[in-house]
Parts: structure tokens; sequence; C-alpha cells
């Protein structure tokens, strides 16, 4: 019987800290899915297509890790693909609480699913999707946090943002 374990997140979008946790976890266990969430509760700049693709393209060189999509409660997927265990990366002391929580509250609704967490390489402390998605944003340089096509991708997406935008025209009309 193999062990499965379950990788969630938005990946909105993949980085360089997310690739590393799927490979360490992937030493551990005998198959790692990567279950990119569809519909997170927050403002995301890549369709789930686009993030699972990116995902695929991240970790096509490790056979036994997959990416797939899910949706809804976390323990109802983990337990339909008959995995063990959720994967949690942890970087700063305020990710580990958060994880407990959520950890704890897994347990409460499925038992025989155990919540590890694998501790960020000291390279990847610092790298959060949101921190990318804003550096990027701002015109900065994000290409050690982030594969080469995932840099590309946002890079052309925050060109496609700005070019959408129109330039507010402040020209003031003064009637009689």
């Amino acid at each position: 019987m193999s062990r499965i374990v379950v990788y969630p997140g938005s990946l909105d979008p993949i980085h360089n800290g997310h690739i590393d946790i799927a490979v360490r976890a992937a030493l551990l266990f005998d198959e790692v899915i990567v279950a990119v969430y569809d519909l997170p509760k927050k403002r995301l700049l890549f369709d789930v297509d686009e993030r699972i693709d990116m995902a695929q393209q991240a970790l096509a060189a490790y056979p036994n890790i997959q990416v797939a999509k899910f949706s809804g409660l976390l323990v109802n997927y983990v337990q339909s693909v008959g995995a063990v265990a959720v994967i949690r990366g942890l970087r700063v002391f305020s990710d580990f609480e958060f994880e407990f929580r959520m950890g704890v509250a897994n347990k409460k609704l499925a038992p025989n699913v155990e919540t590890v967490a694998i501790m960020a390489d000291e390279r990847h402390l610092h790298i959060s999707s949101s921190t990318v998605r804003e550096i990027a944003e701002l015109g900065g340089d994000v290409s050690s946090m982030v594969p080469a096509f995932v840099n590309d991708a946002l890079k052309r997406r925050f060109a496609e943002r700005n070019a959408a935008q129109t330039t507010p025209d402040y020209t003031i009309s003064i009637r009689d």
C-alpha cells in the first residue's frame, strides 16, 4: 500500500519554497499530490488552470509528484484520494500558529488524517506568493524566487493589466 500525502495550496503563483517542500515531501512519502485549490477566498492573479499548468511544469521532473485541482473541504479531498496526511510548509512562527489551528480542526473532522509540517529551507524563508506578486507588480526582480517560466508569466500578466488600465482624464470643463 502506498503512502499518499496531499500538499494543498492556492499556488498563486508557485514559487521555489513550494517546490522545495513538495520535493522534500516526495522523499518521505510514496506519492505527493500537490492540490491546487480552485476557489480560495482571496483575489487571484492566475486562474486555476494557469496555476495547475505552472505547478505541473515546475514539478515535471519528479515522477512521484502529481498536480491536481481540488474544491471544497480539504479533508474530504484527502480522504477521496486515499491520502494519509496533509503536508504544510512552515516559514515563520505565525505560520505555525495558523497551521496548528488548521491541523487541529482537520483532525476533528477526519481523525485518520495527519498533518505533517516541513520547515522551509532558510533560502526560502522570505518567499510567499503574495510577496512574489507584489514585487513583480511593482517591476521588481523575482527571478531568484520562482522558476523562469513563472517569472515570464508574471511579467506578461502585469504587462496585460497595465495595458488594460486607462489613464484617467483630468480635464476640467467650466460651465457658465
